[in-house]
Formats: structure tokens, C-alpha cells, sequence
């Protein structure tokens, strides 16, 4: 697994969806990469600060904005 494929997996590894083969894939490649074990720290970190705040809190036209930038996010190749 490269760091471009652990990024994308990220989220599911997180919410346990990974099947198993994946899940170890991910979890060798973790334990091999620096940059992706504090690539995985910090997602694990925002989520806990920002998790718990309520969707209703974010204004319509500002999530509308974050959804459009985000859709043409580069992704990798």
C-alpha cells in the first residue's frame, strides 16, 4: 500500500468498514510510514475536537461552499 491509497482509506479504517485483507494492508503500511502514522494521529484528533459539534451549526451557504470546494479537491493520481 502506498501513502496515497492509506489516505483514502482512512475514514473506513477509522469506522472499522475496512474488510480484513485491507485492514492489514493498512495496518503494515502503518507500521512502516512516519508520515501516515501522523497523518492518522491527526484525523483521530480532529475528529475528536470537532466531532461532537452539532451539524446545525454550520449555515447552509457556508456548508454548500465547503461541499463545492471539497468535490474539486485534487485528488491523487
Amino acid at each position: 500500500m502506498n501513502c496515497d491509497e492509506f489516505v483514502e482509506l482512512v475514514t473506513a479504517y477509522l469506522e472499522g468498514a475496512l474488510p480484513p485483507e485491507t485492514r492489514q494492508r493498512f495496518v503494515e503500511h502503518l507500521a512502516e510510514c512516519d508520515g501516515c502514522d501522523r497523518y492518522l494521529d491527526q484525523i483521530r484528533t480532529t475528529v475528536h475536537d470537532l466531532g461532537h459539534l452539532p451539524a446545525q451549526r454550520l449555515a447552509p451557504d457556508a456548508r454548500d461552499r465547503l461541499l463545492a470546494a471539497f468535490r474539486d479537491w485534487p485528488r491523487g493520481s
